[in-house]
């Protein structure tokens, strides 16, 4: 009984889908690279909100001189915590190319001091 307990357990929890909040993790300005990540624990079914990953890497780009960001490649998964053979926790890795050039805004001087 203990173990079909278990296995329900886990077969509720594998069903599960987790809206997580990708955070910027590293930019390349040289290549205008945006890699943004997010957790995925064990069980588990994350995955991110496009728009708002989207919206996170064109601010990112808007800061280095671009002015959007397009996603590119597949998602990278690795293992952040083993535990053994078993992966406890993957980090997922979103990655964006900048493109477009984004003037920086005209600065007025003013005659009055």
């Amino acid at each position: 009984m203990k173990r079909l307990c278990t296995v329900g357990l886990v077969l509720l929890l594998a069903g599960c889908g987790i809206t997580r909040k990708a955070e910027v993790s590293s930019v390349d300005v040289n290549s205008g690279v945006v890699r943004l990540d997010y957790g995925q624990p064990l069980f588990q079914t994350s995955y991110d909100d496009a728009y708002v990953t989207s919206g996170t890497a064109t601010r990112e780009c808007q800061a280095m001189g671009y002015s959007t960001a397009q996603a590119y490649g597949q998602p990278i998964e690795t293992c952040s915590v083993i535990s053994g053979s078993l992966c406890l926790n993957k980090t997922v890795t979103i990655q964006y190319q900048c493109h477009g050039y984004a003037p920086a805004p005209a600065v007025t001087t003013s005659a009055y001091y």
